[in-house]
């Protein structure tokens, strides 16, 4: 019975053209990629800064197997906490400029257990976010059973509308992120700031796409508008820039201590492997000193948008490397993927619930391994279609 429940609805999801399926790449997720025997330019992978596959990161990585092994084995909470784990969350969170971090073992259960877990401590508590927030952050909101305020994306009259509206409530939490993950585009910053400070709220900010690229030594968007100390709680992964897998928080010490008491996502999970977290620091190391990867990645991200607006593509409001080229339809969307991949190109469609059902997309993601030749030969095969 189960089986054909499940047929059904399977078949109702395809015939709607929503039908996912996985794609066997036969290679690490660099800029050039290995797909069905072909060489592919890979335009769908978040490693911003080319760091998967570094030849420095890898040697580290067959050192620190020998001394901590693979495995977490338990949470922190039973197993003990692994020195390797603390000097991880030291250095973020001085690399953050905060107190105190926590380290979760990816950054989807980062959000979902940071939200939740701070819903519980207060009574009278709501939850302010932006419309397109990462799903990650909405099921946090959700599984917290708490009041949800949307408020228009990235529109800052809207957010105050919404501050104005939930004043009676004592604990207001505002969440956005830094560089969106399916547009591009970039929270007001400053203006986020002032209206949280104005109306005494808690600010969040998920810095998952900025860690890395932008910012001094790559901490980040706050920290390139100069408002860092400003936010309260700071969300950060380490699967994009840092090309490796886990999720951390920054903020006071306080704040850590009560996640490390009241976050199931932390308390009921194995820890993140000791391994994986000696490899950070050293891939941390890397991004505050990789300057010139960031300047090149801002250059061929102006380009590149250039360029598509030139062909008449419509790239909402992209400012940074990651670049939507907005097809509409899902149809239209899936065709133009298609064409893609016959040009030796990997990038994939995006279609609903991920993104607003008129929005569908190729979403190009941009690293510091590609080059002006990759560019180039984007443009030339959308130039064909």
């Amino acid at each position: 019975m189960l089986d054909k429940l499940l047929s059904e609805k399977l078949s109702e999801i395809e015939k709607n053209g929503l039908k996912r399926f996985l794609r066997d790449v036969d290679s690490s997720p660099t800029a050039k990629i290995k797909f069905k025997g072909k060489e592919l330019i890979n335009f769908s992978s978040n490693n911003y800064l080319n760091l998967s596959g570094n030849k420095t990161i890898q040697q580290k990585a067959l050192q620190i197997i020998e001394k901590y092994g693979f495995s977490g084995t338990s949470s922190r909470l039973v197993s003990g906490n692994i020195l390797i784990h603390k000097e991880l969350e030291e250095k973020l969170a001085l690399f953050k400029n905060k107190q105190a971090c926590l380290v979760y073992p990816s950054g989807y259960q980062t959000n979902v257990g940071v939200v939740s877990a701070l819903m519980t401590c207060h009574k009278e508590a709501c939850i302010i976010m932006d419309e397109l927030s990462h799903a990650s952050l909405w099921d946090g909101a959700k599984l917290s059973g708490s009041r949800i305020f949307v408020y228009q994306h990235c529109d800052m009259n809207s957010l105050e509308k919404v501050l104005k509206r939930t004043q009676n409530y004592k604990f207001k939490l505002v969440i956005t992120e830094s560089v969106f993950s399916m547009d591009g585009d970039i929270t007001p910053m400053k203006d986020f700031v002032n209206l949280c400070k104005k109306y005494e709220a808690v600010s969040m900010l998920d810095e998952a796409h900025s860690t890395g690229v932008f910012g001094k030594q790559g901490k980040g968007i706050a920290d390139l508008f100069g408002v860092g100390d400003k936010i309260d709680i700071t969300i950060g992964t380490l699967s994009k820039a840092f090309a490796l897998q886990g999720g951390f928080v920054c903020g006071s010490k306080t704040l850590i201590d009560f996640l490390i008491n009241k976050s199931r996502a932390f308390i009921y999970t194995t820890a993140i492997s000791p391994f994986l977290a000696a490899v950070a620091i050293e891939s941390l190391e890397i991004i505050k000193k990789s300057a010139n990867q960031r300047k090149h990645l801002c250059n061929i991200s102006k380009i590149l948008k250039i360029k598509l607006k030139d062909l008449g593509f419509d790239t909402a409001n992209s400012n940074s490397q990651i670049i939507p080229i907005i097809t509409n339809t899902i149809e239209t969307t899936e065709k133009l993927s298609a064409k893609l991949l016959k040009n030796s190109i990997y990038a994939l469609s995006i279609k609903p619930p991920t993104v607003p059902k008129d929005k569908a997309r190729i979403r190009i993601s941009l690293t510091s391994g590609h080059s002006i030749k990759d560019i180039d030969l984007l443009i030339n095969s959308l130039n064909k279609t």
